[in-house]
């Protein structure tokens, strides 16, 4: 990851501390990776080639603070971009690409969430409550936390998404991301806490995960579930 990259990242997240909306989200997807080595010692750095930079909102109408996203990091460089038909919003900008998800509710919905608080609207996905069910928050050298998901749930809810990405390239990083994290907390004795973990979340995931452990050939993972 280029210094420019990381350096957007954190004045990105200032800029959310400051305006107070960085406790309502968490961050997820790959730059949990590069945020986990603040706390989690026993997870070696995976290299992070990526400019997507998610944040989940759990409880949309829980949020007081009102503040317009694309006017606050406009002149950064971020251009407004509303992608298919629906209009889902993301931000572009030649070194990160922001977009919000909300958890899918119910039977779920192919249009977009609105987010009136923060002047955008959210992709609604499934599988999301993986990721809130247990958070954990990393403190910066600029003196604020940014909340992401507990490395173990970021690695199940990897495997689950795996088998559902349309293209290979992306299924296969999803499965190396869970392999890499998974792995170093086995090898530092966290196996018991996956199983619990595991052991929480409904029978239909739980059979996902175990088909894409034995799809997949990660052997040495599946042992601890048998």
């Amino acid at each position: 990851m280029e210094k420019n990259q990381s350096e957007l990242c954190f004045e990105v997240l200032r800029r959310f501390h400051k305006a107070g909306i960085l406790e309502n989200i968490i961050l997820i997807g790959s730059w949990c990776t590069y945020f986990y080595q603040y706390c989690f010692k026993q997870i070696k750095p995976i290299p992070l080639k990526t400019r997507d930079i998610d944040f989940l909102v759990e409880y949309p109408k829980k949020i007081r603070n009102k503040i317009d996203i694309p006017d606050l990091l406009k002149d950064l460089g971020f251009v407004t971009s509303f992608k298919g038909k629906a209009g889902y919003i993301k931000l572009y900008h030649p070194d990160l690409i922001i977009e919000f998800l909300v958890p899918e509710r119910g039977r779920g919905t192919d249009k977009p969430s609105p987010l009136p608080q923060f002047g955008i609207n959210a992709t609604s996905l499934r599988f999301l409550n993986l990721l809130t069910d247990n958070t954990v928050a990393v403190r910066l050298d600029d003196n604020f936390c940014v909340t992401v998901p507990h490395p173990i749930n970021f690695g199940l809810h990897k495997l689950i998404i795996s088998q559902r990405r349309k293209m290979e390239d992306k299924s296969a990083k999803d499965l190396n991301m869970a392999h890499n994290i998974l792995s170093d907390l086995i090898k530092n004795g966290e196996a018991e806490k996956i199983i619990e973990v595991y052991s929480a979340v409904p029978k239909k995931w739980q059979k996902k995960i175990i088909n894409v452990l034995e799809n997949s050939g990660e052997k040495e993972i599946l042992k601890i579930f048998k």
